[in-house]
């Protein structure tokens, strides 16, 4: 096999570096948008001279050191025209003059895990949308492209392109800090950043619209991002709280699709095709979670990568965990999940029961899985009718394809066969 070529490394050395490479040139310049700008003048830089030179030793310290000293070049110019500005300011009217410029640490390297995490907060900041903050976080925390990020979520890409655009402006208009927040800002600001990281591998792990179920590379970029951030806050319980919930659910992602691309639900799931590896890590992520809300679901996630068979599936402890998820997190979609558990744990009626309790909450109307879940208790219950109908209402609010498909084959089959 054959080493690929020099731009080749180029483009597969940014993809993997690019986030490392603007955390650390936002230190310098303090401005996420011109980051970004000198880090990919740096990749212009590669893709001009490696093939020339051939590819470096250490392309992604490379890539880094071109960045930094044009970074510290712009804050030099800066500097100098800051103090000839204020010599003629000086001239018409007794200024004092200017401090130095506040770029120590400069090349450092030891403070790359330190950037890197400022810069999570920062482009996960609740000062800017979610919308923004998930556009803005996977261009430059998952290297991805803004065709790419646009393909990810069925949108245009000029949408795209703006939230990135308004997301460095606010962050730049704002003056949001570089910095990775202490004391009572702490929580709420990590809260954001696993918000978004969370909702990056949802969208990839049950894609919402569009004719394919997953989205495997959103998972992977979500689940790369949960990993670093429970590298770089060793000491935050729920950051492995994410990390043990995305790695179970990650385990599950070749099971859930059959050779066809159609949706494979849990109970006929092929369990040798789990990823055994991934629900390892899961584990040990669990025994550091606390017990926050992704810890719970973490939790409950381990239940059914820890059964082999589904029957082995321990219902009543997923209930119980769903109970406490309830208190920890009040909201309807949990109640729905927590009534699934509890028709597994003590039978349908029981599970349906709760169902109608929370069916008029305004959070639910047009939620697709209400109508899917009620019609699988009246299936179970031997109300074939009443389930096709509930299945088929289903199918007319999901975006997905693939999803409709199922539920439609299940709104055909509740009714039964014609015999007619």
């Amino acid at each position: 096999m054959t080493a690929p070529g020099p731009a080749a490394a180029v483009e597969a050395v940014y993809r993997i570096e690019s986030a490392r490479i603007i955390a650390g040139v936002t230190r310098i310049v303090r401005d996420v948008g011109i980051a970004e700008e000198l880090a990919q003048d740096a990749l212009v830089a590669a893709l001009e001279q490696w093939p020339q030179s051939g590819v470096p030793d250490r392309p992604g310290a490379w890539l880094m050191a071109t960045a930094r000293h044009r970074a510290i070049d712009l804050v030099r110019r800066k500097e100098t025209y800051a103090r000839k500005l204020a010599e003629v300011g000086r001239a018409l009217e007794d200024v004092p003059p200017p401090g130095p410029a506040d770029i120590d640490g400069i090349g450092d390297p030891d403070h790359i895990d330190d950037d890197l995490l400022r810069l999570i907060f920062t482009a996960c900041h609740p000062v800017l949308p979610t919308e923004g903050r998930i556009a803005l976080t996977l261009r430059l925390l998952g290297g991805l492209t803004t065709p790419e990020i646009a393909r990810a979520f069925l949108v245009p890409e000029p949408t795209v392109a703006q939230r990135i655009v308004r997301a460095k402006r606010s962050l730049a208009r704002s003056g949001v800090p570089f910095e990775v927040p202490y004391g009572a800002d702490r929580a709420g600001r990590l809260s954001s950043v696993l918000e978004v990281v969370y909702l990056i591998f949802n969208e990839g792990y049950s894609a919402t619209a569009g004719d394919d179920l997953l989205r495997p590379a959103l998972c992977e970029d979500a689940l790369r991002l949960a990993r670093v951030l429970a590298g770089l806050m060793p000491a935050e319980p729920e950051v492995h709280g994410l990390a043990a919930l995305l790695e179970f659910q990650a385990s599950r992602t070749a099971a859930r699709t059959g050779p066809d691309g159609g949706l494979v639900l849990l109970a006929d799931q092929n369990r040798a095709r789990w990823n055994r590896l991934f629900i390892r890590r899961g584990m040990d992520a669990l025994a550091r979670a606390g017990s926050g809300p992704y810890a719970v679901q973490a939790a409950i996630a381990g239940c059914h990568a820890a059964a082999v068979r589904y029957e082995d599936t321990d219902w009543a402890m997923i209930a119980t965990l769903y109970g406490r998820l309830v208190q920890l997190v009040p909201s309807p979609v949990v109640e729905l999940n927590r009534a699934v558990a509890v028709s597994m744990a003590e039978g349908p009626e029981a599970g349906l029961k709760l169902v109608n309790a929370v069916a008029g909450e305004p959070a639910l109307q047009g939620y697709h899985l209400l109508p899917s879940v009620r019609g699988d208790l009246l299936e179970r219950l031997g109300r074939g009718p009443e389930a096709s109908t509930e299945f088929e209402r289903a199918a007319s609010l999901t975006r997905n394809a693939r999803e409709r498909a199922l539920l439609l084959d299940r709104a055909a089959r509740a009714t039964g066969p014609d015999t007619t």
